[in-house]
């Protein structure tokens, strides 16, 4: 009986309603329900037609809520009935290998996954005090990184950089080579063209079948976009509570910043920096805090690209996240138009653990491999022009002889596979016959 008691005192025995005011875009204003910011509440549009929405925003007398689907066929006095309960989503096993939307439901033509528990969306961010020291090295299977960026199981990076340099390729790449137990891909604002093409070229059979890949298109309501995001980290974390090794990669966090910005300026927040409201720059670290290890021996590893605008590398978004991150991987135009791949520029790149990551020799070889690399770009221009003579500076002669075999080992073609242990040997060979 105390099971059937307890389920009569949870039950909320009152409907609260409310009636829409105003439509203004993807913005809904009412007068009622008595909700709570964040609550889902449920709008009649039509006879058996029903369209979600989440309270974004309280004002005297009035609430403000964004819809999760097409707002036409709201009109004013359209019933808002509050459902009682938060944002969650379906976190389980049988999420491996699939393909889903931000509420759990399967785009791969496949029965829904069962079975699921419901986990909230919006999760605390762990205590620092009980955060383990990262001393795991996460193994990419990527050269440029192992070698001269490496990373660590529960370190947070962002690869940066403008339209078409790369991004999308180098997560599949990474996806398919990472040395995890389970990725979680969320796709925020993808074109729809390029969610397939993802999954059946880039990510392929063998790295699908221990990914969940978690899509909302560019033609979704800000909403969804900005939910995908705390869903793909509510999906990471039920695995990382079960001990598991987490990559979770997000493209991009600047779609989750825009989003997050559209919903702010409809709830009446001001703009600021570009037009982005101060949410945006609380919200981006409450993410990102969510990532990391545990106590538990679990940990997610986490990395965000940052679509930047105009090339521009200092732009508000990508300030806050490089602040925020524990590293940064910078993709270079130039690089890709000379056919480089990946076009990582490791002179601006960084990994601020890699000091605790490697030994002695490692890093000896490390900077010795960036300090050819950076001699040479310093006096790129001289040499170009050839007024350079050969003989003058023991230092730039040894980054000139050194430079192409350099050049070459940060290249790597997209299905080659680089271990760490032989990346390091091959590095360490360049820079011994440098003499550096």
């Amino acid at each position: 009986m105390q099971a059937y008691v307890d389920a009569v005192r949870a039950a909320e025995l009152t409907r609260r309603t409310g009636k829409v005011l105003a439509v203004a875009g993807h913005s809904i204003e009412a007068i009622g329900p008595d909700a709570a910011h964040g609550e889902m509440c449920e709008l009649s549009v039509g006879p058996g037609t029903s369209l979600m929405a989440e309270v974004v925003g309280l004002r005297p007398g009035r609430v403000m809520l964004m819809p999760y689907g097409d707002p036409r066929g709201i009109g004013a006095g359209t019933e808002v009935v509050a459902s009682g309960s938060p944002p969650g989503i379906g976190v389980g096993s049988a999420l491996l290998g699939r393909v889903i939307d931000p509420f759990g439901v399967p785009l791969d033509g496949r029965a829904a996954p069962q079975p699921l528990t419901m986990r909230s969306l919006y999760a605390a961010p762990i205590n620092p005090l009980t955060r383990p020291p990262i001393e795991r090295l996460l193994e990419t299977g990527v050269r440029a990184i192992d070698s001269l960026l490496p990373l660590g199981c529960g370190q947070r990076v962002g690869i940066f950089a403008g339209s078409g340099v790369g991004k999308s390729t180098l997560l599949g790449m990474l996806a398919q080579r990472v040395s995890t137990d389970v990725n979680v891909i969320a796709l925020i604002g993808e074109r729809g063209r390029e969610v397939r093409e993802f999954v059946e070229s880039q990510l392929g059979e063998e790295g699908l079948r221990r990914s969940v890949v978690l899509v909302a298109t560019s033609d979704q309501p800000a909403l969804v976009r900005l939910r995908a995001a705390h869903a793909a980290t509510a999906i990471a974390e039920y695995f990382r509570d079960q001990g598991k090794q987490v990559l979770l990669m997000m493209d991009s966090i600047t779609r989750f910043a825009m989003a997050r910005r559209e919903i702010g300026l409809a709830a009446g927040e001001p703009p600021t920096a570009r037009g982005y409201t101060p949410s945006v720059f609380s919200d981006i670290p409450a993410l990102c805090e969510r990532c990391g290890a545990t106590d538990s021996g679990g940990a997610i590893s986490a990395l965000y690209t940052v679509l930047v605008e105009g090339d521009d590398f200092n732009e508000p978004i990508s300030d806050i996240v490089r602040a925020t991150l524990d590293g940064h991987i910078m993709l270079s135009r130039e690089l890709a138009h000379e056919g480089h791949f990946p076009a990582i520029d490791v002179l601006q790149s960084a990994s601020r653990l890699a000091s605790a990551l490697v030994d002695g020799a490692e890093r000896g070889t490390m900077t010795a491999a960036v300090e050819l690399l950076a001699t040479y770009e310093r006096n790129r221009q001289m040499l170009d022009m050839g007024a350079y003579r050969a003989g003058s500076n023991p230092a730039i002669d040894r980054a000139v002889a050194a430079f192409p075999a350099l050049r070459a080992f940060l290249r790597q073609p997209v299905e080659q596979l680089a271990r760490r242990g032989e990346a390091m040997a091959r590095l360490r060979e360049l820079v011994a016959g440098a003499g550096a």
